[in-house]
């Protein structure tokens, strides 16, 4: 059966930092409406029914641009050159000590205070979506290479499908996710506490004081990150777990099952009340379920609500933090004439 048409509207959103002017993409069907902003390659609006067929939006977001030019908290960006953090800002790479910029303590974070999720990308119209790209210069950031990244968004019947693509003239390192809050209730509802999660992974990498990675992978059995069978997310997140205290919460990588690569289940939640679903599935190796410890009420979102503590998650799918310094993690070093690709899918229901 074909797909339902994609009805695609575009209209101006200001002007970017760096002049150019900004835009956004309303891409519609029978089913969802997707909204996509040139300004960060970055999704400010998902409309899904419920059970009852009532619609609302669940994605957090903004209602201008400016609020998106401040955002520390990384709404709906696509994150680069490298998503998650890198412990110290510094990796070796053929021999050569690169330090990129720190803006996260000691640490960066998704790529720099003015990574590809601060940039205005150029679009281009699909047939059933849009296809973002933009290229970042050598030494972008600290970054080695020139790299040139396609963030391409597209609509098919209940599903989102967001593919990356990425090319570079001198070997780096990359790692690209959608950093979304998701809260299935509606944006701007209270909490996230009660939906159910299920994450496809028998195994995490438990962090230190500075967020990064330890190093060896934990079994998820026994403790509060062993979601492979449902739980909500309140129900162990007060637990006395150091990774918990930590993390201030959950703020883990996981690591999927399957075979990296290859398009797999990764992650579910649910929100008992509405019946609304977000499946997630991904090539990649690994996602990180981000509870929303960091936001504080003072963030106000696009209806007027304020996005208070625990009232959204993120199910960034990744390569691990820090992998650059950690030789046993999947590697996330492009070199010239091997292009990057990895595809993730959001499925939303209705149950």
């Amino acid at each position: 059966m074909a797909a339902s048409p994609v009805v695609i509207t575009s209209r101006p959103w200001g002007i970017a930092p760096d002049g150019s002017a900004a835009q956004s993409f309303t891409l519609t069907n029978a089913i969802l409406e997707l909204e996509v902003l040139s300004f960060g390659a970055r999704v400010t609006s998902l409309i899904a029914p419920d059970r009852a067929g009532n619609s609302a939006d669940v994605v957090l977001g903004y209602a201008a641009l400016l609020p998106y030019v401040d955002d520390k908290a990384f709404l709906g960006c696509t994150v680069g050159r490298y998503a998650n953090r890198l412990a110290g800002g510094r990796f070796e790479l053929e021999g050569t000590t690169y330090q990129v910029d720190v803006n996260d303590g000691p640490n960066t974070l998704h790529g720099g205070a003015d990574g590809l999720w601060h940039r205005n990308w150029n679009a281009r119209v699909l047939p059933d979506g849009v296809e973002f790209s933009i290229q970042s210069r050598d030494g972008d950031q600290g970054f080695p290479g020139t790299l040139s990244v396609i963030a391409r968004y597209r609509l098919s019947d209940n599903q989102i499908l967001m593919d990356y693509e990425a090319t570079t003239d001198q070997t780096t390192v990359i790692n690209l996710t959608n950093h979304a809050y998701f809260n299935l209730a509606g944006e701007g509802s209270s909490s996230i506490l009660d939906h159910e999660l299920q994450i496809e992974a028998d195994a995490y990498t438990p962090i230190d004081e500075t967020a990064i990675p330890l190093g060896p992978l934990e079994p998820v059995a026994g403790t509060p990150f062993d979601f492979t069978t449902p739980h909500t997310v309140g129900d162990r997140i007060h637990e006395a777990h150091l990774q918990l205290q930590r993390g201030r919460g959950y703020d883990h990588n996981f690591v999927l099952r399957g075979e990296p690569g290859q398009l797999r289940p990764a992650a579910s939640a649910t929100h008992p009340a509405t019946g609304r679903r977000l499946e997630v599935a991904t090539t990649e190796p690994g996602v990180q379920f981000y509870s929303g410890n960091y936001l504080d009420g003072s963030t106000v979102g696009k209806e007027g609500a304020p996005y208070l503590w625990r009232s959204a998650f993120c199910l960034e799918t990744q390569h691990f933090p820090d992998s650059p310094n950690q030789p046993a993690y999947p590697s996330t070093v492009l070199r010239p004439g091997e292009p990057f690709r990895s595809t993730t899918v959001w499925t939303l229901t209705a149950e």
